[in-house]
């Protein structure tokens, strides 16, 4: 799916009507199949900028195009199935407690399925062996038949990242998916959406504060500050200057994040400083 962003102009919704717009007339294309990492301080509009390309948020001014489609002229039915083609997974997975992982998993793949399908799935789940593949991608293969409110913090999180390699949806949209994973499991989590991105042909776009994953893992990096578009480069070109500039009153987000606690038992690791080409 092409995105294209045309003086798009946002506000979050949580925000208050006289408050500044979250993201402020950006101009912004992402081809299909394209795996993109958005870096910024904190305020810079990064999880408004997911909830537009999703179709979950009406640009106050310009235009949001998937695949051409302006998503707020089509009708319920026509923006219900373009939603389907997207994959949406934020911050905090929204897992029910008392549901079982592998009934959590195989709802990713609800676009594709009949209403009777889906209520069957409910009791009888499907698609056993895909979803176990998609846990042991994330080093959770054991997991399958457990109860989600069973899970930390941090296996939660990688189930929800799992849910996107059961999906059928050609637009990945993962907002900050490394908060609750200590860095071996972060590069892990990474670099499997970024291959499964890009074996797939789909188009994966990730905010992230982990500026040194995204300029290691990702090969285009967008920086976003107070709405706006600070640069779109690959990761050669984002330099120390560049960064300094982005995340300038903002510097102690250069820091290495300490190790989480729901995954890694013990002390933190001490901040590091990210080492950016």
């Amino acid at each position: 799916m092409n995105i294209l962003l045309e003086r798009a102009q946002g506000r979050h919704p949580a925000s208050s009507p006289d408050a500044p717009a979250a993201i402020r007339g950006i101009d912004l294309e992402i081809r299909a199949g394209e795996q993109v990492a958005v870096i910024g301080p904190s305020g810079a509009g990064k999880t408004t900028l997911l909830q537009m390309l999703s179709a979950a948020l009406k640009p106050s001014s310009g235009r949001v195009l998937l695949d051409g489609l302006d998503p707020w002229s089509l009708s319920v039915a026509e923006l219900q199935r373009l939603r389907g083609r997207i994959f949406q997974a934020p911050q905090t997975p929204p897992l029910p407690p008392r549901q079982r992982v592998i009934t959590a998993l195989t709802a990713a793949r609800l676009p594709a399925m009949s209403f009777m399908e889906s209520v069957v799935n409910l009791a009888y789940p499907r698609y056993a062996e895909p979803a176990r593949d998609a846990l042991e991608a994330f080093d959770l293969g054991d997991k399958l038949w457990d109860r989600v409110d069973r899970l930390s913090g941090g296996e939660r999180q990688r189930v929800g990242l799992a849910r996107a390699l059961m999906s059928p949806a050609e637009v990945w949209l993962v907002d900050e998916p490394l908060s609750a994973l200590d860095p071996k499991r972060a590069r892990l989590a990474v670099d499997q959406l970024v291959n499964s991105a890009r074996g797939r042909g789909v188009s994966l776009i990730a905010t992230l504060h982990q500026v040194d994953v995204a300029t290691e893992r990702f090969p285009r990096v967008i920086g976003l500050r107070e709405g706006m578009l600070v640069f779109d480069l690959p990761p050669q070109d984002v330099t120390r200057a560049r960064l300094a500039d982005l995340y300038a009153q903002f510097e102690h987000e250069l820091l290495g994040t300490p190790q989480a606690a729901e995954d890694v038992p013990g002390e933190p690791e001490p901040a590091r400083i990210v080492h950016c080409r």
